[in-house]
């Protein structure tokens, strides 16, 4: 089973219904390939989104995500043995746009053979002071069905709720920026049914054993995001992010993000970025517990651990000349590829021949490759 909280590309799809209020986005086909490979994972497959317009002030969208995941990690290996499945996404949106007004209604729906997601999402954004400030604001609920391969009677229910509130500003003529703040409220099964923590066992031959996770039923959690766009005379542009997060597991986080991009001509354009985040452990957390049941609550997922990540990526666009354009729609294909450093600072590689828990912190790089074209008709 693999929940995968964010994926970059329908994050934005779905955002670019608030950072456009007032005006309907363009009609448009989408095609994307993505591929992750790193830590013993490979994430990849396609997806596609197809945005049309019903009449100037009603738009519909649908969009179908499906990857498939194989999966060595380190997780896997040192208690199970490596695992291939499939996810397929779909979702379906509505947007209305009356006056200054834009409201939007999404439906989505995420399958996998043990984990079954459905979430219903509503927004709407508002233009203001002569169209210089944009307000917007969101609420979804979320519904998650989780059951474990080999275990028929295994079937646990979690609910996921999400306010989110946002200003945009245009304050220059080539300086604007955006402040976005969410809360999201998770309660009911919110663990991996597969993963195990490891504690010192001394009538083990290996010296350690291992028993199931176990979390709080809860999980409170709040965002804010920060982020400033500066357009420079040559047709450039200077992005920054600042992003921080904290919850009710006592986890912190934090990152900070900077992009440039670079025209070239009439038809190429060029991104580089940088990117670095750092958190804390949920209190709950350790790498090697003293004995069974040493707490109420037990995690060893190395998400929830102490660690660090730094990402450099680079990405180009091309669009396509006029004479190759079908139907003088306006056409251009985007290739993006990041690489990614993980550093963990308290989660230990098992599969290393080191004494338990002496064993090396475990880090890791990873890939991530994104191919899209884009057709506006």
């Amino acid at each position: 089973m693999v929940v995968i909280k964010s994926g970059c590309f329908l994050l934005l799809a779905l955002l670019s219904v608030s950072l456009q209020a007032a005006i309907l986005a363009p009609d448009r086909a989408e095609v994307l390939y993505h591929s992750y490979q790193g830590g013993g994972m490979k994430i990849d497959g396609p997806a596609v989104k197809l945005r049309k317009k019903a009449s100037e002030s009603v738009a519909l969208t649908a969009f179908y995500y499906m990857d498939t995941i194989s999966s060595a990690s380190v997780d896997v290996l040192s208690t199970a043995s490596e695992y291939a499945e499939e996810r397929q996404e779909a979702q379906l949106g509505i947007e209305y746009l009356h006056n200054k007004t834009t409201m939007a209604v999404n439906f989505r729906q995420s399958d996998e053979n043990d984990y079954l997601a459905k979430s219903v999402s509503v927004s709407v954004s508002h233009d203001t002071f002569g169209d210089l400030t944009t307000v917007n604001l969101g609420l979804s609920y979320g519904d998650d069905e989780v059951k474990r391969n080999g275990d028929e009677n295994f079937l646990q229910q979690a609910q996921h709720y999400k306010i989110r509130a946002g200003l945009s500003q245009i304050l220059t003529r080539n300086l604007t920026a955006q402040l976005e703040v969410e809360a999201i409220s998770d309660s009911g099964f919110l663990n991996n049914p597969y993963r195990t923590v490891r504690f010192i066992d001394p009538d083990s031959q290996a010296g350690v054993a291992y028993q199931a996770e176990i979390y709080p039923n809860t999980r409170n959690s709040f965002t804010s995001k920060l982020s400033a766009s500066y357009y420079l005379p040559y047709r450039a542009a200077l992005i920054a992010h600042y992003r921080y997060f904290s919850d009710s597991w006592q986890i912190t986080a934090q990152d900070v993000e900077v992009l440039y991009r670079h025209p070239l001509g009439e038809h190429f354009e060029f991104e580089f970025k940088a990117r670095q985040y750092q958190q804390t452990q949920a209190e709950f957390y350790q790498d090697l517990f003293p004995y069974r049941d040493a707490q109420n609550y037990l995690a060893r997922d190395k998400e929830l651990s102490e660690f660090s990540d730094i990402t450099l990526g680079i990405g180009a666009t091309y669009l396509l000349p006029e004479t190759y354009q079908l139907f003088d729609w306006r056409s251009e294909v985007s290739v993006q590829w990041d690489y990614i450093q993980f550093d963990y600072q308290n989660f230990r590689d098992p599969t290393a021949q080191a004494a338990v828990g002496e064993e090396p912190l475990y880090q890791f790089s990873a890939n991530v490759l994104r191919i899209f074209a884009s057709i506006y008709f």
